[in-house]
């Protein structure tokens, strides 16, 4: 594992416990929203196995099922805390629960119907890399949808955008999880992240057809699909 993977690793487990809330708190709860549309864009289909990756505590993994309740889902993290966080959170055990690197999925290839993913791709080490496990995992014709952040665009509204990612969410994170570094990471990653553009250039690349993007919430968050050729 890469120094950035340790480090990644790392944060996340300290900030595990107050991930979710946190997230509310900083999206004013626009996330959930914008998860209910990223599943809507994968298209599940009863029977289907899905992998949702880089999964946390499992919100998309269960906004799927509330969606698509006899589909079948995989929860993967690379941070055993989120995965000890999410299995308690799934008490009926709808949900198979995998700790494994994105960059490594430990799956054979072709045999995912659908992927998602949400707030992962701006913290791997090489997004080629963790876009091809995607396509190697997925059967052809598989759909996959990426929800994540994406830097602010240079307009009227980016200086209150910025002041927003570098004052107010380090300072929340301080407050609410004890932990300013860790909020301090996230920001830096959203601004220092592939534009939304770049990003969906990526995922033709890397030969997902059929795709395209919407950014969403003042332009700070952007969802990608795409079908594997």
């Amino acid at each position: 594992m890469s120094d950035h993977a340790q480090n990644v690793r790392q944060m996340f487990t300290h900030i595990a416990p107050h991930y979710d809330r946190l997230n509310r708190m900083m999206t004013f709860g626009i996330d959930i929203l914008l998860r209910r549309e990223s599943v809507r864009r994968l298209n599940v289909q009863d029977g289907q196995l899905i992998l949702d990756n880089g999964a946390g505590t499992g919100d998309l993994s269960f906004e799927i099922l509330r969606q698509s309740p006899h589909s079948r889902v995989v929860a993967c993290d690379f941070t055993p805390q989120m995965v000890l966080l999410g299995r308690k959170r799934d008490a009926e055990g709808q949900i198979q629960w995998v700790i494994a690197d994105a960059m490594y999925l430990p799956f054979a290839a072709g045999v995912f119907d659908r992927a998602v993913c949400g707030y992962l791709l701006r913290n791997v080490s090489d997004v080629d890399v963790a876009l091809s496990e995607f396509g190697r995992t997925l059967k052809p014709g598989g759909r996959m949808v990426s929800l994540d952040t994406t830097p602010p665009q240079d307009n009227w509204l980016k200086p209150f955008i910025t002041f927003y990612l570098r004052v107010v969410i380090p300072r929340l994170g301080s407050w609410f999880a004890g932990d300013a570094a860790a909020y301090t990471y996230l920001p830096n990653s959203t601004e220092h992240f592939l534009s939304a553009e770049k990003l969906g250039e990526r995922m033709q690349q890397a030969g997902f057809k059929a795709s395209g993007w919407a950014r969403r919430l003042m332009g700070t968050m952007a969802i990608h699909w795409g079908n594997k050729g």
